[in-house]
């Protein structure tokens, strides 16, 4: 591994691997990373928001590389997914939690082999479980991610991430560079002040008001059905919190308002923004203001650089293309 890769690594308690879409090169950075990692002395830990380590994706049928943990790795997964590893440990904690596939167990490798990876579902929990985790003696957590509407969780709330991106999620370069430089410039917007961040990081659902004396909720139960209630959206000032996702649709009727130059939205992290380019530039151009609460630590990217379908490009080409779009450095690391 890069040694400035590494060094940033170990400098985090928790580090999140966030794929742009399936097929990305997630788990095969995953599995670079931790066996980069038996090298230190470091005790890790790895989970997963959603599930990895499966053998054929379920969605598109293809192979996906397995998730391999080597001794003295600890490992948390569902009940179900538990008794499908193949490898030896010991379980050391048992979640109150239960999911639709059991529990959560923690559990440590004693001999080295594979594991599904199913972890928490929701923000709160992952923080609490880094922080188990921590109590254990586990120096870094390893969080498997994806930016994905469905997942109330989000994977940017690790001290570290690492993003993937590369032909599958688009057919030609240029895309590809143009689709990831979005991603990274969300990665980069402000972050709000706020005395109360740790208390809005909770909220799971709803349409909050920021006023001084704290968080106002509007009866709006998310942004995805704020056209019902469009009248009451500013009852209470232009700064809005937003805890679920946003998309083009909001965007596009705040660009519209009069008093667009006064409104300020706020999200979670840029994992909850799913808007298109043109939409947001829009927004902004009018004078409206888009905030994080929780601005990422981009370590780096790595990329994938064949697609499924067998589209495919030269390792060097896109990492050379992305590298003068984004800030942070470009890895293939199956090309390391």
């Amino acid at each position: 591994m890069n040694s400035e890769l590494l060094k940033s690594i170990l400098s985090c308690r928790s580090l999140s691997i966030v794929g742009m879409a399936k097929n990305t090169g997630k788990t095969v950075c995953l599995n670079y990373v931790l066996d980069q990692l038996r090298a230190t002395d470091k005790v890790i830990a790895v989970t997963s928001i959603g599930l990895d380590g499966e053998k054929t994706d379920q969605v598109t049928q293809t192979e996906k590389p397995e998730v391999t943990l080597a001794v003295g790795t600890y490992f948390v997964t569902t009940e179900y997914h538990y008794r499908q590893r193949q490898l030896l440990s010991e379980i050391c904690q048992l979640s109150e939690d239960t999911t639709s596939l059991g529990r959560l167990v923690t559990a440590r490798v004693l001999q080295e082999g594979k594991a599904i990876l199913a972890g928490p579902s929701s923000t709160g929990r992952i923080r609490t479980l880094i922080g188990e985790l921590r109590e254990m003696g586990v120096d870094l957590t390893i969080v498997d991610g994806a930016l994905s509407r469905k997942s109330p969780a989000s994977p940017a709330v690790t001290d570290g991430l690492i993003l993937t991106t590369g032909a599958a999620i688009a057919p030609d370069l240029n895309s590809i560079v143009s689709k990831t430089k979005f991603v990274y410039q969300l990665t980069q917007l402000s972050e709000y002040e706020v005395d109360n961040r740790d208390e809005l990081m909770q909220y799971e659902s709803g349409i909050y008001a920021l006023e001084e004396g704290g968080a106002h909720r509007l009866p709006i139960a998310s942004s995805l059905l704020f056209t019902k209630c469009k009248d009451i959206l500013f009852s209470h000032g232009n700064t809005l919190f937003i805890s679920g996702i946003v998309t083009d649709n909001m965007l596009d009727y705040l660009r519209m308002q009069p008093n667009v130059k006064d409104i300020q939205l706020i999200v979670k992290d840029f994992t909850k923004i799913f808007v298109t380019p043109f939409v947001l530039q829009g927004f902004l151009q009018k004078g409206g203001r888009l905030r994080v609460l929780k601005r990422p630590n981009l370590l780096a990217m790595c990329i994938n650089p064949t697609s499924p379908t067998g589209f495919k490009l030269e390792s060097e080409q896109l990492r050379a293309a992305l590298r003068q779009v984004v800030g942070v450095p470009v890895y293939d690391v199956v090309a390391m």
